[in-house]
Order: structure tokens, then C-alpha cells, then sequence
């Protein structure tokens, strides 16, 4: 299972690469002019200078920019003092770069003080820093990590982040980055996507590298007729499959056979569920959901493991009739017609909400993919779509949108490319919806497309064609922690 490449790895400055946490602890504490304490650490850790010295001029009669200045002062000079390297922080700064993997430095000090630290560091070791002065908003906030990775033209996903503050990880988290954790004063819990290490001694980049999440694509495909008006069709699914790289589809229309010849082919798992519905994987397959006897028309699911992992994927495929898009475009009808011919698929949708929350375990996220033959409430504003709303209130959301927010720029219909005009032979044109969805709940999305391969002749001459559908497949590649 491929783990999504690093492109570079984003450090933390003071307690981070530099035993400066303690300096600033003492420096806040002889402003203070008494001891912190626990409590304190909040308004002092991870901070920037001007936000610990507006909490300190609460309670004196000194001019928060004053405080600041003298906080400023005292502490560049104990740094110029006596700041010294973390145990294996510059062997790990010279491994990366021997690796050819661009680090940042990324702190809520000043310039100021960020220059006088990176001389002792070696300015060298770092292809970008950013400081206080350089974003609008500092840490906790993401601003800082998101303006790194956009000067070193790296998306924040494919990055790791070593930080040492609570603050300094909810920045970076925000920001879409793991995390490696590495706590210098006060203790940071592990949590999906962070890794909690005593220090950087022993660090390689390699260790970093297992840090990211893997690569999860899926894909939903409805075969249409098991594939069978096209010529050579199963060979054309499988190229189409392995091509895009997708590691698990849900099949709709697989009529019968489909999803064991080409898990088959593939030399992945399967599940066939009755006579239409079927998960591929290429990871195995430990539990199978729902009912495997289900109609034509329902939903069916399994669970995967991805190396320590788990994540359960659904397959749908809801009633083809009435189809919403003809009532608008053909008959006219208002938002209630429109809403009132729903019903049956709403009725599936939330049969199949019920099971999926009725299996799915803690912690494990969960997709659902298909051909829902209506469209989505996120593209149409002629009526409520209650089977996409739905979803949406169960928690799951729509993978395509999330990736390609504007509907108007990115339409990204499904239905049909071999249908430009009614099938009915009167020319009219024919609705170009968004019905084949991925959704989820718990992951994160970097990147959602529609697929089809080639330039589809119309129906009827379509016996030719590369891409054996009526309908474009959806490719979602997810992140998903180990």
C-alpha cells in the first residue's frame, strides 16, 4: 500500500531544532517577575511575543508593546548566549538534505530572533523559513505551515511537520500536515496522524516517511449490463481500473459475474452480492456487510484492512425511475413533482444509512459509492435532492464537491457520454447530471475526477468503444492514517 510521497518536512524553531523553550520560559518568568506555572503555559508556549506580552500586561501597569520589546531584547540575548541544537537535530537536517527532501523553518518568533537562531543552525539547512512577520496570523493558527508549503510549492498532505507545543501541532494539523511531536516542556498525546517521539535523536528521513498517511483510491463504476454492449469489454475494465489506480471500486450492473472476473484478472479480493452489486479490492477483505442476498437495487459492503488499518466500503445502486433530471427537463415539473418522485430512492438511501451505522466499528471511516440515479443538492437548486441531503445528514460527505467546490466550473456529470441526445429518437438533448458518487466519513480528500477513456461514439455505435459504460466512473484518492 503506497504512502503518499514526502516532499518536504516543515520544523518548529524554539524547543524544536533549538533548546530555546527553557530560555523563554526563564525570560517570561523575570518579566513576570514571579514563577509560572502550569496554567501558564498556554499563554506562553508555542506563542508569539506580542500575544504573551498582552497577557502579561494584564496584570501590570506596563504597555503591552513595551513588554514586548523587552521580551524581544532579553531573549535574542540569551540566545545568542547559549542556544544550542537538540540531541540529532542537525544530523537529521543533513540527512534530509543528502536525501534531496527541502525543509522550512516555521516559527511564532520574530524575524528577529528567527535570523539570530538560524545562524547557529546554519541557514543552509533550510530552503524557506517563516516567522511572525509573515503571515497575517501565527500559530495555532495554519497560516504559517500553509505559507511554507506555497513558497516551497509542496502540498501540505505529501509533508511532515515537527513541532514541540500543543500550539505548534494544531497549526500544523490545521494545516493538513502529519505531525511528528517531539514535546520539550509540556506532554503532547499521540493522535491519528501524530506520532509522539522523545526527541529527534535517531530520526532519519526514512522514519519520516512512514509518518505520512497511505494513498486510499476509490472508484465507482456502474458496468451497465455487466459491460456487455461493448466488444472486448472485460479487458477494457480491467485496463480502465489498473490505469487510473484505483485500489478498491464499487460495481453496479454487474450481472452476475463481473466482480470475480475481475478481481480475477486483477489478482484482487472480491464480494459479489446478489445479482447486481460487487466490491473489488486489492487489499484484503475481513468482514462483508449487509445483505449478500440484496435485490437489484439496494446496497452492499465490506470491510478492508490496510496494513493496521480498517476501512468499510459500500456499494449502491438506488431505482433508476422517475428519474428527477427528465421531470425537470421534459415534463416541467415543479420542486414538489421533482421531491415526490424520490421517494422510493430515499427510501433506499436511508435503508442503507441504517446499515452502514449499524455495522460500522469505532474509529473506522466508512464510503459509500454508486450510481444514485438522481442528482446531487449541491449542484441543482430546482429542488431539495433529499437522497444527497440525506447523506449529508448522516455525516457523509460528498468526495467530488469537497475536491471541485464550484459546480459551476467543475459540473462533473456522469450521465451520460454516450447520450447527447434522448434515447427516444426525438433529438432532444439529454441531461448531463452527477449521479455516481463517492462519499465518506473520516477521511480526508486530495483529489476526486470523473473517468472515462477515450472519445465514446453515441449510442447506438457503441459496440467499439475503449470506454464500456454509459456512465463516467468517480476516482477518489483519499488519505488515510496508519
Amino acid at each position: 500500500m503506497p504512502r503518499l510521497p514526502l516532499q518536504a518536512v516543515l520544523f518548529d524553531m524554539d524547543g524544536t531544532l533549538v533548546d530555546t523553550e527553557r530560555l523563554w520560559w526563564e525570560v517570561v518568568e523575570h518579566v513576570a517577575g514571579r514563577a509560572l506555572t502550569e496554567a501558564d503555559r498556554p499563554q506562553v508556549l508555542g506563542r508569539p511575543v506580542e500575544h504573551t506580552a498582552a497577557w502579561l500586561a494584564e496584570a501590570a501597569r506596563t504597555p503591552a508593546a513595551r513588554l514586548a520589546e523587552t521580551l524581544h531584547r532579553e531573549f535574542a540575548d540569551r540566545v545568542r548566549a547559549g542556544a544550542a541544537p537538540r540531541p540529532g537535530a542537525l544530523e537529521l537536517l543533513d540527512a534530509l538534505a543528502r536525501d534531496g527532501v527541502p525543509t522550512a523553518l516555521v516559527t511564532a518568533s520574530p524575524r528577529a530572533v528567527a535570523d539570530t537562531v538560524l545562524a547557529v543552525l546554519g541557514p543552509h539547512r533550510f530552503a524557506v523559513s517563516v516567522t511572525a512577520d509573515d503571515t497575517g496570523r501565527t500559530k495555532p493558527e495554519p497560516d504559517p505551515y500553509l505559507a511554507a508549503c506555497r513558497a516551497l510549492g509542496v502540498d501540505p498532505a505529501h509533508c511532515v511537520a515537527v513541532e514541540d507545543t500543543a500550539t505548534g501541532v494544531a497549526s500544523a494539523e490545521a494545516a493538513g500536515c502529519a505531525v511528528l511531536a517531539v514535546p520539550s516542556l509540556a506532554p503532547i498525546a499521540p493522535a491519528p496522524g501524530r506520532t509522539v517521539l522523545d526527541g529527534l535523536d535517531g530520526v532519519t528521513p526514512e522514519r519520516l516517511r512512514g509518518l505520512l498517511p497511505h494513498r486510499l483510491r476509490i472508484m465507482t463504476w456502474n458496468l451497465w449490463y455487466g459491460g456487455t454492449k461493448v466488444r472486448d469489454h472485460r479487458a477494457k475494465q480491467v485496463k480502465a481500473i489498473a490505469e487510473c489506480g484505483a485500489d478498491v471500486v464499487g460495481l453496479q450492473e454487474t450481472y452476475g459475474t463481473a466482480a470475480e472476473e475481475l478481481a480475477d484478472a486483477l489478482g484482487w479480493h472480491h464480494h459479489r452480492a446478489g445479482e447486481n452489486l460487487g466490491v473489488i479490492s486489492r487489499h484484503p477483505i475481513t468482514h462483508r456487510l449487509g445483505d449478500p442476498d440484496v435485490g437489484f437495487y439496494g446496497a452492499a459492503g465490506v470491510r478492508i484492512r490496510v496494513e493496521d488499518r480498517a476501512a468499510d466500503v459500500w456499494t449502491a445502486h438506488l431505482a433508476p425511475t422517475p428519474y428527477g433530471p427528465y421531470g425537470a427537463a421534459f415534463d416541467r415539473l415543479p420542486a414538489q413533482g421533482l421531491v415526490a418522485g424520490e421517494e422510493e430512492r430515499l427510501a433506499q438511501m436511508r435503508d442503507t444509512l441504517r446499515r452502514i451505522d449499524r455495522s460500522q466499528a469505532p474509529g473506522v471511516p466508512v464510503v459509500l459509492v454508486g450510481d444514485l440515479n438522481c442528482p446531487s443538492h449541491l449542484d441543482r437548486q430546482d429542488a431539495v435532492w433529499p437522497v444527497t441531503r440525506a447523506a449529508e445528514g448522516a455525516g457523509l460527505s460528498d468526495s467530488y464537491r469537497q475536491a471541485h467546490p464550484d459546480p459551476a466550473r467543475d459540473p462533473g456529470p456522469t450521465w451520460s457520454p454516450v447520450h447527447a441526445e434522448h434515447e427516444d429518437g426525438s433529438g432532444r438533448p439529454e441531461p448531463q447530471d452527477r449521479i455516481d458518487f463517492v462519499l465518506h466519513r473520516g477521511l480526508t480528500v486530495l483529489d476526486s475526477r470523473t473517468l472515462v477513456s477515450g472519445r465514446p461514439r453515441p449510442w447506438p455505435h457503441v459496440e467499439d468503444n475503449d470506454w464500456p459504460s454509459d456512465h463516467a466512473a468517480v476516482v477518489t484518492t483519499f488519505s488515510l492514517h496508519g
